[in-house]
This record gives C-alpha cells, sequence and structure tokens, in this order.
C-alpha cells in the first residue's frame, strides 16, 4: 500500500490524528508499554532556538496521553515521538505565558482536522477559559471552511472543554490523578506545578518557578522530578524594558544551585531538567551546578523527545 493511501485511510477512517503510518515495530512498542514514560517534548525557552522546541512534557500511561504545556512545535514534537496516534486524554497548562501556550491552537485544530471527535480537555490557571474562548474564534473562518467545504471535517468536535481550577485535585480517572499546585512565578499571575499519580509511578512537573517549599513537599520521593533550572552565570543584561535580567531569572525561576538544594531535600529516584536557561547552556557545568547545591541522586539534562 502507498503512503498517500495509507494516510488517506488514516483520514477517512477519524480514528485520531494524522501521523505517518505506523510500522509493526512500532505497534507492538506501543502494545507492550504497560507502564508509565514521561516523553519531554519540548524543554526550549521564550528564545527561537531551533535546537528545542517550546515547553511541553507529555505523560503517557498505556494508550492515554496527558499533555503539560503547549509550547511552539508541539504537535510536530508528538508526531516526532510516535505520539501523534494516541488520543489526547486532556491536557495541562502549567500557567499562560506564550512560550507555553503558542502550540495550544495547534493542539485545538490539527487534531480536529485529522480525527478527533470530541471536545478537548483543558486544564489550568484562571484565564485559561477566556483565552479557549478567543482562539476558537479566531479560527471561525478555519471551521466554517472545514466543516461546509469538501472536507466535512466532524462538526463541534473542535471545541474546547476549558476548565479554570485552583490548587488541589483538579482530574481523578481510572487510575491516574492530577494535582495542581500553586508555585512562585511573576507576582500577581497565578502559576501551578503539577503532581500526576498513576497506578505505577509519581510524577512532579514543575512549569515555571522560583525556589518553592510548597514543592519539596509534593515531590518528595517521587520517581520522576522534571524541573526547570536557569544557570545563573550564565545570564545578565536588561530587557527592552530596562529592568535587570539577572534579578528577574533569581526570583521567578530557579537557579541551579538551588534546584540541588530542592532535590536534596524531597529526594525523587530521578531530577530531569528541562526550561533550561539559558539556551545552549553548558550540560556539565548545569549538572555541576545542580550537584554543588547538595543533590547526589540521578539527575539528567533533559534534551526534546527523551523518554524516562
Amino acid at each position: 500500500m502507498s503512503r498517500q493511501l495509507q494516510v488517506a485511510l488514516l483520514i477517512l477512517s477519524g480514528t485520531g490524528v494524522m501521523s505517518a503510518p505506523m510500522t509493526a515495530e512500532s505497534q507492538a512498542a506501543v502494545d507492550r508499554r504497560t507502564t508509565t514514560d514521561v516523553v519531554l517534548l519540548g524543554t526550549g525557552t521564550p528564545v527561537p532556538d531551533p535546537r528545542t522546541a517550546g515547553p511541553s512534557t507529555a505523560v503517557v500511561f498505556g494508550k492515554r496521553l496527558f499533555i503539560f504545556d503547549a509550547g511552539a512545535g508541539v504537535q510536530r514534537q508528538l508526531s516526532k515521538a510516535d505520539l501523534s496516534h494516541t488520543s489526547f486524554e486532556a491536557v495541562f497548562f502549567t500557567h499562560l505565558h506564550s512560550d507555553h501556550t503558542l502550540g495550544y491552537p495547534d493542539l485545538i485544530f490539527t487534531s480536529w482536522v485529522f480525527g478527533r471527535s470530541v471536545p478537548l480537555k483543558v486544564f489550568g490557571p484562571p484565564g485559561l477559559k477566556r483565552m479557549s474562548d478567543h482562539l476558537v474564534a479566531a479560527f471561525e473562518e478555519d471551521i466554517e471552511a472545514r466543516t461546509k467545504g469538501p472536507e466535512h471535517t466532524i462538526p463541534n468536535a473542535y471545541r474546547v472543554t476549558a476548565t479554570d481550577v485552583a490548587p488541589g485535585l483538579i482530574y481523578d480517572s481510572a487510575g491516574v490523578r492530577v494535582r495542581a499546585i500553586a508555585v512562585p512565578h511573576n507576582v500577581g499571575i497565578p502559576a501551578y506545578a503539577y503532581r500526576i499519580d498513576t497506578p505505577d509511578r509519581s510524577i512532579v512537573i514543575s512549569g515555571d518557578t522560583g525556589p518553592s517549599d510548597v514543592l519539596v513537599s509534593w515531590a518528595r520521593d517521587t520517581d520522576v522530578l522534571v524541573h526547570e533550572v536557569v544557570n545563573m552565570d550564565e545570564v545578565g543584561g536588561k530587557f527592552p524594558s530596562g529592568a535587570d535580567i539577572r534579578a528577574y531569572m533569581g526570583a521567578t525561576h530557579t537557579p541551579a544551585d538551588r534546584l540541588g538544594q530542592i532535590a536534596a531535600r524531597a529526594h525523587p529516584k530521578l531530577l530531569v531538567l528541562t526550561h533550561i536557561i539559558p539556551s545552549g547552556t553548558n550540560e556539565q557545568k548545569m549538572l555541576s551546578a545542580v550537584r554543588a547545591g547538595g543533590f547526589r541522586g540521578r539527575v539528567v539534562f533533559g534534551h526534546d523527545l527523551d523518554r524516562y
């Protein structure tokens, strides 16, 4: 069967978002997956670095896919990770900064165009529902063209069920529980970390945060802690507004040595560095700085599409 025919059949089947046809090997890999995987879809920052996609992390339990943040390029990263065939069960946003949400309309509309038949469930801090409504309104012309034109895309399936949540247990379904944890980022703008518990693993995803004692308690003894980090030795200068970059980074993000202190108190089984600031920083220097904070456990410098 030709590639073109395979793709056409996938689109017509309405079984999920389009991806390259799965090989027997990749299908077997999916069938064998009975544990929880953490996949770094994007480890980047607002800097448009071609080596990294925007911030996004996937948690995969069996054939259930949960996405945390949707930075630029997220849909293509899902395809690269061989996850675009997997239906999104839910999407969670840590906060609404543009670098964490630029891929959101891509998730909404690409998944709909290529087979999603039910509204997308999305959770995040206050303001998410309003953002979602505006995004759908912005694509009214596209929606009309695809539903009334020759594609006959599934009507109303583009819709989003967006929920503004407060800290606490926000999702509990078939063995997967997700808790939102308030963390310090920009003053006056809500930001959450998330703790995810599945039948076999516990995971905490920090989102953007300054050093947080609350996060330590929720991350204690977890299997995986995915945490942002900044190398303070390599940041400096001024924002266009004149604000001091180094002062901002030290307050709203987590310096590598402070992360080492946090991890030493929480002692996760695995610490994964992501949203790494600045882009292109020296890996060994960053890891050494984390070690200098006192963490002696397993720590890895995250790269796009790494899987743990």
